[in-house]
């Protein structure tokens, strides 16, 4: 918490609305804030009282804060709720365009750009048209010809950097994505008039129907089917934003035709496996996410991931990986439990999936090294590595699932633990 000046109790002052319209706040900022949160506030006020500040700021604190990742944007929310209105207008000024001279930017944080944009929807514009009405006589001309577009640095933005708006665009610009995907070549053949497979039998029929003349060979060729997509995601605390974004896009595939692909499987895992797949079929994404979050009790909790691994082998390896599916794993691989349990549950995967393909958003980082034990652990038993951290990671995606021999970043990492 901040140091700032004691706060000014006035004679008739509003409290209890105060407090509800800064859960709005935090809302439109990015924290899950209901109205539960709301009264729990205004109780927790009523018991601590409204004389010292520090009591104030950790009894709100308390009510709404759930998460770790949530305490630098209830932070900064505060501070320009209710200490701080020169902080206010250095805050919006971040959201404003600005021409400076040598001066060099700031740029704001994702929990700072959040909570100014929760405190001034709606007030930019006017500021900006009244700066434009001092100064009308001021042209200014500026070349953007080299400078990048915004949805160029959406692509490349990490998700969890993502303010709440640029949030939404992602997940619109998600929803057309798609996985393209070959068809497999089944066992089972079919009549074809240019097929690779003589059809003795039908050959023979027909010779019989002409007194035992051959006159052309019939032919055979091998059906065709899509192939199933199973995919695995770490919905502990770190990876739990990296997830969603993921299952954004399978809920895309799982509801569009045409895809190529056969049955779409979804779990999650973090303290225990949960099997979502139903709930990815509904068509409305926020239903269908909402629901698959009531479903993971374990969201953004700790990580078990050989346990869980165990636990798929055992109970759904044989229902959804019959026929050979592809198989995305979407963890960071930090593992708190049995390495070697997590190694024997990853070669027993990879030995019963087609296609295996591991995205770890730590490679985002220039200076990444597989040094972990979980990630030393899995890393032989996959076939390909990438990240996942940003819509460009995912749009490549699908080279990796069409370009079975692209190991991604495997070979490099295979090779740094060799050194």
């Amino acid at each position: 918490m901040a140091d700032l000046s004691a706060l000014e109790i006035p004679e008739d002052g509003k409290l209890a609305a105060n407090i509800a319209h800064f859960g709005r706040a935090l809302r439109k900022a990015g924290l899950r804030v209901g109205p539960d949160r709301v009264i729990s506030a205004i109780r927790a006020i009523e018991a601590a009282g409204f004389t010292e500040r520090t009591d104030f700021y950790w009894a709100l604190h308390a009510s709404f804060v759930g998460r770790p990742e949530d305490r630098a944007v209830f932070a900064q929310v505060f501070r320009l709720f209710w200490r701080d209105p020169r902080y206010l207008e250095h805050m919006m000024s971040l959201l404003l365009p600005s021409v400076r001279g040598v001066s060099e930017e700031r740029i704001a944080d994702a929990a700072a750009r959040r909570a100014a944009e929760s405190l001034t929807d709606g007030m930019a514009p006017d500021l900006q048209a009244n700066a434009g009405t001092k100064e009308e006589e001021t042209e200014i001309e500026i070349d953007a010809t080299a400078t990048a577009s915004t949805d160029e640095r959406l692509r490349t933005l990490d998700f969890e950097q993502m303010t709440t708006d640029e949030t939404r665009r992602a997940k619109r610009a998600i929803a057309t994505f798609s996985l393209p995907v070959k068809p497999l070549r089944a066992r089972r053949t079919r009549v074809a008039y240019a097929g690779k497979f003589p059809d003795w039998r039908r050959t023979l029929r027909d010779a019989m129907r002409r007194g035992g003349a051959f006159q052309k060979l019939a032919l055979r060729d091998r059906l065709t089917r899509p192939p199933d997509l199973v995919v695995l995601c770490d919905i502990s605390g770190s990876m739990s934003n990296y997830s969603r974004m993921v299952l954004h896009l399978l809920h895309s595939i799982s509801n569009r035709q045409g895809q190529g692909w056969g049955r779409v499987h979804a779990f999650t895992f973090g303290t225990r496996l949960t099997n979502i797949s139903r709930h990815l079929r509904k068509r409305d994404v926020d239903s269908a996410l909402a629901a698959a979050g009531a479903e993971a009790q374990d969201w953004q909790g700790g990580t078990r991931i050989g346990e869980c691994l165990h636990v798929f082998n055992r109970d759904w390896s044989r229902r959804v990986m019959g026929q050979g599916a592809v198989v995305i794993l979407v963890s960071d691989g930090l593992e708190r439990g049995d390495p070697k349990l997590l190694a024997r549950e990853m070669e027993r995967l990879h030995l019963t999936a087609r296609h295996f393909i591991w995205l770890n958003p730590l490679l985002r980082w220039d200076g990444f090294a597989p040094r972990a034990q979980g990630i030393l652990a899995m890393l032989p038993h996959v076939d390909a590595v990438r990240t996942s951290h940003s819509l460009a990671s995912l749009e490549a995606l699908a080279m990796a699932i069409s370009t079975p021999s692209d190991p991604g970043e495997r070979t490099r990492l295979v090779a740094m633990v060799g050194q």
